[in-house]
């Protein structure tokens, strides 16, 4: 049932301006260090010529948090207020569908669209380091890692977006909290490790980027259930 309805939606953004975000995202990344590195290309290769690439990718990760932190909101809300400006939710939860799989067709919508916007950060990534001559060794696993690392440690932020744009016909205020976790994630190092938005930074008092991603994925996880089961027994207008 709720392939179905995950067929649905993705019927209903075919024609949205989502897509165009979903491709954005990375494309903003990859042309803000073509652009620093075009513009400074000899002092950062010469100061870095011990390890280019890890310098590279060093550039970008600085990039990813605020940028997918900021995606996920934008991206959440407006595949929620398809319905709202449908004014559909009652007309779909009318139907002989569990509410369960509405919300959670919506979320693997959201993961879906998010991690095409990884694979092509990680394909502009090499892509650019070869153009700009960085070397042909690319570090393959370091590059998987930026790409979906901190996508997954940002789970628990798309959770409790999608849930806010779910349940709130306004996204003035889903769409505040996301710009604000935005913001606060790059002054978010020196916070407490189990604080939201310094997830996706991958830093931790353990120095070890893992433990961010298994614990983004953790509470991304009750944080979706908590929404859920919201979900499932809130009145619909």
């Amino acid at each position: 049932m709720m392939f179905r309805v995950l067929a649905a939606d993705f019927l209903k953004i075919r024609r949205k301006a989502i897509w165009f975000l979903i491709f954005l995202g990375p494309i903003g990344v990859i042309a803000l260090q073509a652009a620093n590195y075009g513009l400074r290309y000899d002092y950062l290769m010469e100061k870095y010529a011990a390890n280019p690439w890890g310098a590279f990718l060093g550039n970008i990760q600085f990039l990813l948090p605020v940028t997918i932190l900021l995606g996920v909101a934008i991206i959440a809300s407006m595949i929620a207020n398809i319905e709202h400006q449908m004014n559909s939710w009652k007309q779909l939860l009318a139907l002989p569908i569990a509410r369960t799989a509405v919300f959670s067709a919506k979320f693997i919508l959201c993961v879906l669209m998010l991690l095409v916007s990884c694979i092509l950060l990680g394909i502009g990534i090499v892509g650019l380091g070869l153009g700009l001559k960085l070397g042909t060794d690319v570090p393959l696993i370091s590059v998987i890692k930026l790409s979906f690392y901190p996508f997954i440690a940002s789970l628990p932020a798309l959770a409790l977006q999608l849930w806010l744009s779910v349940t709130m016909r306004n996204q003035a205020l889903p769409l505040t909290v996301g710009i604000l976790g935005g913001v606060v994630s790059t002054y978010a190092s020196d916070m407490p490790d189990w604080f939201l938005w310094k997830l996706p930074l991958l830093t931790n008092h353990a120095g070890i980027p893992e433990y961010s991603v298994v614990a983004g994925l953790a509470v991304g996880i009750v944080i979706f259930t908590i929404g859920l089961l919201h979900f499932t027994r809130r009145d619909v207008n």
